[in-house]
C-alpha cells in the first residue's frame, strides 16, 4: 500500500541480513496434533485456520524478489532523519528475540521520536503487535522513560496471546510455548511477560493502553480472533492513533493500520 501510494520502502534488520517469516505461520504445518510426525504434517486442519490469510502469503512470496527487502540496512547503521516514518512489525516466538533485544533499534527508536523538528514535523511512527514492544523497551536519556511514555497505545492484547495459546498447547502439545515470545518466571502471576503488561508497566497509566471498547458496536467482530480486516472493509480492525504514533493489535488489523500510516504521512 504504501508504495502504491509513491513512497519508498526499505527494510533494516540487526545484522543487515535478509529476514524470513516463520514457516509455520506461511505452511500451516506443525500446528496439528500430529504435526511432529514426519509423514503427516503436510497434512493440516487447524494450521490453515491458524495460518497466514493467501493474500499475506502471496504479499510474503512477492515481497521476496524486492531488492530492498534482501539486502535490508543494518539497524546501527539507521539514521532518523533520512526517513518520513518509521513501522515496526510484529510476530512471535524466541526467532523475534534478536529483533526485540536490539540495543541498536532501541536507540533508533528514541531518535525516531525525538528527530524530525527541523523537517517541518517529527516521523510517523507505527507499531503493531510485538513491534510495540520494542518501543516499549526504548528509553529516553531525556526522560529515563520509555517512548511510550505519556502516549497513548494499543498492541496485542493478553486476552489474544492466551487465546492463541490455549489452542496450540493442545494442537502443538509438544511445544506448548510456541505462541509465547517469553513465558512468566516462577512465582510471576499469568500473562505477566505478555506483550499487553510488558507494555502497560511503562506507561504514564494504565488507562493509556487501548482496547476495543465493550460499549462498541463491533467490539465482537473486533475480538473476534479469526476475522482480519480487508483492504475495502475495516470494521473488524482497531487502530489506536496518538499524534504521529499508530499502533495496531495484530494481522487483523494491517489494513487500517496501514490506511492510518498512509493518512499521517500525507499530513
Amino acid at each position: 500500500m504504501c508504495r502504491e501510494a509513491g513512497h519508498t520502502v526499505s527494510f533494516a534488520t540487526e545484522n543487515g541480513e535478509r529476514a524470513y517469516a516463520d514457516e509455520l505461520m506461511i505452511s500451516g504445518r506443525e500446528l496439528d496434533p500430529w504435526g511432529f510426525i514426519p509423514v503427516l504434517r503436510s497434512i493440516t486442519l487447524v494450521g490453515r485456520v491458524l495460518r497466514a490469510q493467501k493474500a499475506a502469503r502471496d504479499a510474503y512470496r512477492r515481497i521476496q524478489e524486492d531488492a530492498s527487502f534482501l539486502k535490508p540496512a543494518v539497524f546501527a547503521s539507521l539514521v532518523a532523519e533520512d526517513y518520513d516514518g518509521v513501522i515496526f512489525p510484529g510476530g512471535h516466538a524466541s526467532g523475534m528475540k534478536p529483533y526485540l533485544e536490539s540495543e541498536a533499534l532501541q536507540r533508533f527508536t528514541v531518535s525516531a521520536f525525538e528527530a524530525g523538528e527541523d523537517k517541518g514535523g517529527p516521523l510517523v511512527i507505527g507499531a503493531v503487535c510485538h513491534g510495540v514492544v520494542v518501543l516499549a523497551r526504548s528509553l529516553s536519556e531525556k526522560t529515563g522513560q520509555s517512548v511510550l511514555h505519556g502516549r497513548k497505545t494499543t498492541a496485542l492484547t493478553w486476552d489474544m496471546e492466551r487465546a492463541a495459546v490455549n489452542v496450540t498447547k493442545f494442537t502443538r502439545f509438544w511445544d506448548p510455548g510456541y505462541y509465547r515470545t517469553y513465558c512468566e518466571e516462577a512465582g510471576e502471576p499469568a500473562g505477566y511477560r505478555s506483550v499487553e503488561y510488558e507494555v502497560k508497566r511503562v506507561l504514564e497509566s494504565d488507562a493509556d493502553f487501548k482496547d476495543v471498547p465493550a460499549n462498541d458496536p463491533l467490539c465482537k467482530l473486533k475480538n473476534n480472533n479469526l476475522k482480519r480486516d480487508t483492504r475495502t472493509d475495516f470494521r473488524a480492525s482497531w487502530v489506536v492513533r496518538d499524534g504521529n504514533y499508530i499502533s495496531a493489535r495484530w494481522p487483523g488489523d494491517a489494513h487500517a493500520f496501514s490506511a492510518e500510516i498512509l493518512k499521517a504521512l500525507s499530513e
